[in-house]
């Protein structure tokens, strides 16, 4: 889509995001205890209708997105906490599936993690200080440069969170950055004999986080044993949701 052309959904984008997170901040630091927290819910479902209103006067709307019948719906005195809770959530579901079209219109998850990609490539080596001797240490880097990116642990990013269960056993993946469905794992090659079994770890974990996570991104360390990285890349970047890269120590 040609820059003139994006401005367009780009600041519908932002409404969207806009509305997310106020009903997400009405949530936060309130008593978990409180089951009348998603009292708002009504004047929510207004303003989401206000922004599908007029996005759908800027670009074209898939069926899927829907609106509330704002006058059918009871207020808050009218109704129960779970009624509440259940309107409230219909509301965010609905306004995630809306910014999930719009980003798939600008390609913005795409270009979001070609950037992450490219600013593991370009700044990893430079951050580690000293040579590596356990992934542990090359994660911490990793979230070092989260951070400095400006993203916040348990917002923007996690780590070590997101389970997914294969068979009789669960993974985890090293960081998940759940606005953009993208797991991140990491690799250290500290020996020859790790370059095949970082192959099989990394053919294993596509099978599994694919279940659960739209992108994928394998950050690999080498400490001098993976002789051509191409060959070592190719046969895992079998589709498009998989991105391996690596850096040399």
């Amino acid at each position: 889509m040609p820059q003139g052309e994006r401005e367009a959904p780009r600041e519908c984008l932002h409404w969207v995001d806009g509305l997310l997170r106020s009903m997400e901040m009405s949530l936060q630091g309130d008593d978990p205890a409180n089951v009348w927290k998603y009292g708002s819910f009504k004047q929510f479902a207004r303003k989401y209708n206000q922004i599908v209103t007029e996005i759908a006067k800027r670009t074209a709307l898939p069926p899927i997105i829907e609106m509330f019948d704002v006058e059918k719906m009871p207020s808050a005195y009218d109704t129960i906490a779970l009624q509440q809770k259940e309107y409230f959530e219909a509301v965010y579901v609905n306004a995630s599936v809306l910014r999930g079209v719009l980003e798939s219109e600008l390609g913005v998850i795409q270009d979001e993690t070609e950037s992450l990609r490219d600013f593991f490539q370009a700044r990893l080596r430079s951050a580690i200080l000293e040579k590596p001797t356990r992934e542990h240490d090359v994660q911490d880097v990793v979230e070092q440069l989260l951070i400095g990116r400006g993203l916040q642990k348990g917002s923007d990013y996690d780590r070590e969170v997101g389970r997914v269960k294969v068979s009789a056993k669960e993974v985890v993946p090293d960081f998940v950055l759940l606005g953009l469905g993208l797991a991140v794992e990491l690799k250290l090659i500290s020996r020859a004999e790790r370059v095949k079994e970082a192959i099989d770890e990394i053919n294993a974990d596509i099978a599994a986080y694919s279940k659960a996570y739209r992108n994928l991104l394998f950050v690999v360390y080498d400490l001098g044993f993976i002789r051509d990285e191409l060959e070592f890349r190719q046969d895992l970047e079998r589709t498009d949701n998989v991105s391996v890269i690596v850096v040399k120590h």
